[in-house]
């Protein structure tokens, strides 16, 4: 079984007869995510959610700077597994964590979030970086931008229920791209990815995303510094209204020829 995909076998039913046939299903598998201080004794279990498995490491990491619970990548020790579905982040002593603030009863889902122009206003407070767009996105590139992503989506083309969030240059040039059942994962995962390198913020790239943009998706964006979100499908008010505070721009339902401008 590859990581991803997982395959079954199922009755299909077609041309008025039902067969017997194999088919390939995206993965969807819990992931607890744990922090420790290095100096503590006992680790505490922040977030399990619903996840395709791979870039785990990622994920978590990704998750915690979304969430605000970390702001650099010095304040990590370790990361380790235990477990199959289980991760763990070692927190360097003296590193504090100020994890009852950001607490939602971290189960989550593809459609968690938190709403409320509360949840607008802390995150303005926790994002270090300007998202102002100021910067022209050519409709050339844009109306480029759906296709690649298909083209990279191996997950998606397989199973046709993966989600994907990329990253692209202005000119349109591919520089990341993640997968996974749940939209938000993908984009932690992506952001996991830059904030491990120590990249961020994100401020000259375009953020795309394969279905709709919620306000969590904009809010994750936002932490992460990215000025510009394209997405395949709709936003939400909540997303909308978070773009433009932040003077971000945000186009939804892109299409060949086509896009909404929100923001």
């Amino acid at each position: 079984m590859d990581d991803g995909i997982h395959r079954i076998k199922l009755h299909r039913f077609r041309n008025d007869k039902l067969s017997e046939q194999e088919d390939i299903v995206a993965v969807e598998e819990p992931l607890e995510i744990q922090v420790k201080v290095a100096n503590e004794n006992q680790p505490k279990s922040i977030s399990v959610t619903m996840r395709t498995p791979g870039d785990d490491e990622e994920l978590a990491l990704g998750f915690l700077f979304t969430e605000g619970l970390i702001s650099s990548y010095s304040a990590i020790k370790a990361v380790k597994y235990i477990g199959e579905n289980i991760i763990r982040i070692i927190i360097n002593e003296g590193v504090s964590l100020d994890i009852q603030t950001t607490e939602r009863n971290f189960y989550t889902t593809s459609s968690c979030g938190v709403c409320g122009k509360a949840s607008i206003e802390a995150i303005h407070t926790k994002s270090n970086f300007d998202c102002d767009s100021n910067h022209e996105i050519e409709n050339e590139v844009l109306f480029s931008l759906k296709e690649k992503l298909a083209k990279q989506q191996s997950l998606f083309t397989q199973t046709g229920g993966i989600h994907a969030a990329a990253q692209f240059s202005y000119e349109g040039e591919l520089l990341s791209l993640r997968e996974d059942v749940g939209r938000h994962n993908a984009l932690d995962k992506l952001i996991g990815n830059t904030f491990k390198k120590q990249s961020l913020p994100l401020g000259n790239a375009i953020l795309m995303l394969s279905g709709r943009a919620s306000f969590e998706l904009v809010q994750k964006a936002t932490m992460a510094g990215i000025r510009h979100i394209v997405s395949v499908g709709a936003p939400s008010s909540l997303a909308v209204q978070l773009a433009r505070e932040n003077g971000q721009s945000l186009i939804g339902f892109l299409k060949d020829k086509s896009y909404n401008v929100y923001s």
